[in-house]
């Protein structure tokens, strides 16, 4: 069967992709939140020698390159996955399921107490 032709496909972005677009987000928040807490600083303590704007923009430029660099990797980190995410979820929907009833976990951590307790009593 031939491969689908690249128009009816949908493209996943690249990587590069997604840590560009993670860090503009991060950028937007943090320029939102430096100017947050800068403003309520200002307020609070005043502007000091430097004056309003400098020190608002410190503030504003220190918090978006911090949380945009943070969301840059975690976007890439989140995102970067071997598989398609059909055939993700499709064997995600095939495994057994990880949530057992509290008697098969109380049983599970018995037996694993009683295997401690045995190798200690043999060493």
């Amino acid at each position: 069967m031939p491969p689908m032709p690249a128009a009816n496909r949908a493209q996943e972005p690249s990587t590069w992709q997604k840590l560009k677009m993670g860090a503009m987000m991060g950028g937007g928040v943090g320029l939102t939140i430096g100017f947050i807490f800068g403003s309520y600083s200002i307020l609070r303590n005043g502007s000091g020698p430097r004056g309003l704007l400098a020190t608002l923009s410190q503030y504003m430029l220190s918090s978006a390159a911090t949380f945009s660099f943070f969301l840059a990797i975690g976007s890439v980190i989140r995102n970067d996955a071997l598989l398609p995410p059909h055939i993700e979820a499709a064997r995600l929907q095939l495994l057994p399921p990880l949530v057992r009833s509290k008697a098969e976990g109380a049983m599970l951590v018995r037996a694993r107490w009683d295997a401690e307790r045995a190798r200690r009593t043999t060493a």
